[in-house]
């Protein structure tokens, strides 16, 4: 089920300050920064060459990346993107063994234009996990 990591989250307070890190002290090349109101979050992606950056800055009073900035006000790792063939196979197959998944347990599209979900990070050793079909 599990197929390869396509990205690593980071949280950011402020993504042209993040951006500029990125750029100018690693070198990386970036997306331009994408909206994604229905997720409460703008991000930016730096392609490492076998996986992803994507920083996430909040977008709104209600983004759900505002309470993690609480607790963590310089930012931090969000979350993990794992890819997978069928998105409603993997997750029908988490549920029945028990896992949480977030929102209505319906996949929402994501940044890259295709189906995603988030996993209660309770259930996968303090770390949430979002899963996008490929």
């Amino acid at each position: 089920m599990l197929g390869r990591l396509n990205h690593v989250a980071i949280a950011v307070p402020d993504l042209a300050a993040a951006s500029a890190v990125y750029r100018d002290m690693l070198g990386a090349k970036l997306t331009e920064p994408q909206a994604l109101p229905e997720h409460g979050v703008t991000v930016v992606f730096i392609d490492t060459g076998n996986t992803k950056i994507e920083l996430l800055e909040p977008l709104g009073e209600g983004s759900p990346i505002a309470a993690f900035l609480e607790k963590n006000p310089a930012g931090g790792m969000h979350h993990l993107c794992y890819e997978v063939e069928d998105i409603i196979a993997a997750r029908d197959r988490l549920k029945a063994a028990g896992a949480r998944v977030l929102g209505d347990g319906n996949p929402k599209i994501g940044a890259h234009g295709k189906p995603v979900l988030f996993l209660h990070p309770k259930d996968f050793l303090g770390t949430l996990v979002e899963l996008e079909q490929v």
